[in-house]
């Protein structure tokens, strides 16, 4: 942890817990509720869908380096967030205003590009407050909540829909979004150290810092190449899987859909926090890559099993190892980034790199699944969606190696000035 007065991290840490939680509805805009409204509410077919949803992406996927170099770049790391969540939420909640083609497309478009800032933002902020040696545990508890937020989240929109009808998740975003904004203002500006917030090395008292490295490192690391591949797997993997689900839910039952989509994710968001946690307090000891392989290896088990039945109660049920995965990801892709960029000083530029290599595996994840269905049906979809995580697995396997930090540093060297591993 930096050193700085425990008071005030405490405080800092409790305003982080309060963000993550609220941001957690925020920050993905309305999410997989995009394409049962868009289904139920507009009568958009499937195909359209994926590729309203794949167009707006690519905004977010332009924005995401430039979005991570900002967040290394400044000092107004709260200001940016506070931005960000006014765009997110104005662009969503325009939607019932303007529901055409193109306007949906731009509205969406404006809410990812201005969402990517908070993945890097947020590592960022946690970094710059409690250090490197503490940063696996408070991702942890970042994530899980996160997780708490989202399943809270949708908890209130799958028992409000049931009643009201889809619509009502605008109304609970619009909610969300000011306490959002309420517990970014909390964080202490004073608690941020935003040299240690780009993953610049620490330094204690008059210890000069060092000066970060050169933007190559992005493309001569080849780990962080590696990674950046198997995360576009994943996501190609796994985007599509949670829209798909809610589209076969809202043709059996149109108001049931959002609600049973709701039961989808808070199913996924409760397993999520055990799995935040776990990694949080275990992956510095078992090994980053390993959580990282088992994100991997649950998503060709779940598109599986998703084939298996059309009951409603198996397809939330399934969607649990969805907790089990993307628990596991969320919490090890910013540390995994973090071991690679170790005192470069471009932590949060690689963040922004490696998900727009993410962004990109999204973005064709729904049109591609979109299209499957349309020629082939769901459960092909499913299939097909599997398989590329099960390529993503095989790679991290044979070509990213350990990245904890330490893993790979030759006997008896000290603490470098750049990371090992970006060395390699």
């Amino acid at each position: 942890m930096s050193s700085q007065d425990p008071d005030l991290t405490r405080r800092a840490g409790r305003a982080l817990d309060a963000a993550n939680f609220f941001l957690a509805d925020v920050r993905d805009g309305l999410g997989p509720y995009l394409a049962v409204y868009l289904l139920t509410e507009q009568r958009w077919d499937e195909a359209r869908i994926g590729l309203v949803m794949s167009i707006a992406t690519i905004a977010g996927i332009v924005a995401q380096t430039p979005a991570g170099a900002l967040v290394d770049a400044t000092r107004a790391k709260r200001a940016v967030m506070l931005v960000a969540a006014i765009m997110v939420t104005a662009a969503s909640l325009s939607l019932p205003l303007l529901p055409g083609f193109l306007p949906v497309v731009i509205s969406q478009g404006v809410a990812q590009a201005a969402a990517v800032i908070f993945p890097p933002a947020i590592a960022a902020v946690s970094l710059g407050i409690f250090g490197h040696a503490a940063f696996t545990r408070r991702i942890g508890r970042n994530e899980t909540f996160n997780h708490a937020g989202n399943a809270v989240a949708a908890t209130l929109a799958g028992v409000s829909a049931y009643w009201f009808g889809p619509t009502v998740v605008f109304y609970l975003l619009g909610a969300m979004a000011i306490a959002s904004l309420a517990s970014i203002v909390a964080i202490p500006e004073q608690a941020i150290d935003h040299d240690l917030a780009r993953g610049l090395h620490d330094a204690h008292g008059d210890a000069q810092r060092e000066t970060p490295s050169g933007l190559a490192v992005l493309l001569t690391c080849r780990p962080l190449l590696v990674f950046a591949i198997c995360t576009a797997l994943f996501h190609l993997s796994n985007a599509a899987m949670l829209p798909l689900v809610g589209q076969k839910l809202a043709l059996q039952d149109k108001n049931m859909g959002t609600s049973l989509m709701s039961a989808c994710i808070v199913a996924a968001q409760l397993v999520m926090v055990p799995f935040a946690m776990l990694v949080g307090a275990r992956a510095d000891r078992w090994g980053h890559k390993r959580f990282f392989l088992a994100a991997l290896l649950i998503l060709p088990v779940r598109g599986t099993l998703y084939t298996l039945s059309d009951n409603p109660f198996w397809l939330v049920g399934v969607q649990l190892l969805d907790g089990v995965g993307a628990g596991i990801f969320g919490t090890i892709f910013p540390v995994i980034v973090a071991d690679l960029m170790r005192n470069t000083g471009r932590f949060n530029v690689a963040q922004g790199a490696v998900i727009t290599a993410q962004g990109i595996g999204a973005a064709l994840s729904t049109a591609l699944a979109g299209f499957v269905v349309v020629g082939a049906g769901y459960s092909a979809a499913f299939i097909a969606l599997g398989m590329v995580a099960a390529i993503g697995a095989v790679i991290c396997l044979l070509a990213l190696p350990e990245t904890r930090h330490g893993a790979l540093r030759p006997q008896g060297k000290t603490a470098p000035v750049t990371s090992d591993i970006a060395a390699e």
